[in-house]
């Protein structure tokens, strides 16, 4: 197919159901089969119901958040990034688009090593997806699924409204499974733990990386916004994808206590849901998990593969990124960004394989990178709200919506508090070299490289990167 710029080639527009699934898609994958072992080890009922009323009232706002920046700022596509930019600067907006599409590769990382993991508890040679054969089948698929998705954005959009029915499913039928087979006497014993997870406040900020993790893509519709029938669907999709993941989540993490002593399941094999229902059912059961979530997480592969490649791509046409990532083909596919993305994805195989905990490692990053684009996203709402801009028309709601900017943006900071020095030290790791793109963009444009306050950007950056080169070689740091 031709390369061509994609203004002289009609974007594919996408229904609201098809938006939804989107949304749905981004955030079924491989997060809600780990949630049962993650939250077994950091606390309890009480601590769970806790932690999921934060994460879910929080991630709450920011959905509201996207939904409101889509119908206050119709003009803005490729929610995240667009929005770190009009309401931050060109710099801020390109570390958004940059750690956004970081982060969605890095996720796309933990959906094969948990796929291989999985097969690996019937073919050893796989490991818990960190062995050299799983390597070498993971970049098999990342590499099929790149010419997939070459074929037409259209084209998967619609498959990824197939896969994510499909996925549902298993998922659902856990949750009224271990409904029946709940043990009320093992629910009572792991209401508080056993007094070795720590307090309260330390049981909850354990689990909010993965409650992060999971709630990755509510602001799906939005990213993907260019391809909206209408421009309304956008922040609908949002919401309605939200909540009826939300509770599907919740409860995946509560009826798991009812089945087996929470410190047995703190140990289970990812995935855990598998090990947690064969425990009620048996054998089959576990069966049941395994092939869910291969389709569960090669579905959300496909989303977020797309949804990477188009931040990459509308940064481009912004002049934020080099124009070489403009490059698009008769599909509407933004090949450069594409490549670029799968590129990222096998580096970053090759680098999990190295860590101890390969799934853990990248799950906890792909959070901590996307905590600064939600975080931007969520000020740049209050800043509209507090400001008025947009309102002289339409002054309805804006009480609401400066509640709802500032609870979100309260919640991301506790999110970066919760994700610790470790992970954010990672990131600037990760965002600090990326300012080589930025340059480049900047010279082709022929301006000026940094301003005064871009400059001071740089250098925090810079120094956290230098941190944790430093920690990472003496072994303070590790992965």
């Amino acid at each position: 197919m031709s390369t061509t710029e994609t203004a002289a080639t009609p974007a594919a527009k996408l229904t609201f159901w098809t938006m939804t699934a989107m949304v749905v898609g981004s955030m079924v994958g491989a997060g809600v089969f780990s949630l049962p072992a993650r939250f077994a080890q950091e606390t309890g009922i009480a601590g769970a119901l806790v932690a999921w009323a934060i994460a879910g009232g929080g991630m709450l706002m920011l959905a509201f958040v996207f939904q409101t920046l889509a119908n206050r700022k119709p003009d803005l596509d490729s929610g995240v990034y667009a929005y770190a930019k009009a309401g931050f600067g060109e710099y801020i907006g390109f570390f958004s688009a940059f750690g956004y599409w970081a982060s969605a590769c890095v996720g796309n990382v933990t959906y094969w090593v948990l796929v291989m993991s999985t097969l690996g508890a019937i073919w050893p040679a796989l490991g818990d997806g960190d062995t050299f054969l799983a390597l070498m089948l993971s970049t098999a698929g990342v590499w099929l699924f790149y010419y997939l998705i070459r074929r037409g954005a259209r084209e998967a959009a619609s498959l990824n409204r197939i896969v994510t029915v499909a996925k549902v499913v298993p998922i659902l039928i856990f949750v009224l499974l271990a409904l029946f087979a709940l043990d009320p006497d093992v629910f009572a014993a792991n209401w508080g733990g056993d007094g070795d997870v720590g307090s309260l406040f330390e049981q909850v900020r354990g689990t909010m990386l993965v409650t992060v993790f999971v709630f990755l893509g509510v602001e799906g519709a939005s990213v993907y916004s260019r391809h909206a029938q209408q421009r309304e669907h956008v922040g609908r999709a949002t919401v309605l994808g939200f909540v009826s993941v939300a509770s599907v989540f919740a409860s995946v993490t509560i009826v798991s206590y009812g089945i087996m002593p929470y410190s047995e399941i703190a140990h289970l094999r990812q995935p855990s849901m598998a090990g947690v229902l064969e425990t009620a059912v048996g054998p089959w059961g576990k069966i049941l998990v395994s092939v869910g979530l291969i389709v569960s997480v090669l579905g959300a592969y496909l989303a977020w593969t797309l949804m990477a490649a188009e931040v990459l791509f509308v940064a481009a046409k912004d002049d934020d990124m080099p124009r070489f990532l403009r490059a698009a083909n008769a599909a509407d596919v933004p090949t450069a960004s594409l490549l670029m993305s799968t590129i990222l994805v096998q580096v970053m195989l090759i680098v999990a394989m190295f860590s101890g905990d390969a799934f853990g490692f990248t799950l906890d990053l792909t959070s901590a990178l996307t905590l600064l684009p939600f975080l931007f996203a969520a000020g740049y709402a209050l800043k509209l709200a507090l400001t008025g801009e947009t309102y002289a028309g339409n002054p309805r709601g804006r009480g609401r919506e400066i509640v709802v900017g500032a609870l979100a943006t309260i919640y991301t900071v506790f999110l970066l508090f919760a994700a610790g020095p470790k992970f954010i030290l990672l990131s600037f790791v990760i965002y600090a070299p990326a300012t080589i793109l930025f340059v480049m963009a900047r010279r082709e444009q022929g301006r000026r490289l940094f301003s005064p306050a871009e400059i001071v950007i740089l250098a925090i950056s810079v120094v956290g990167a230098v941190v944790g080169v430093a920690a990472l070689a003496t072994g303070a740091l590790t992965i």
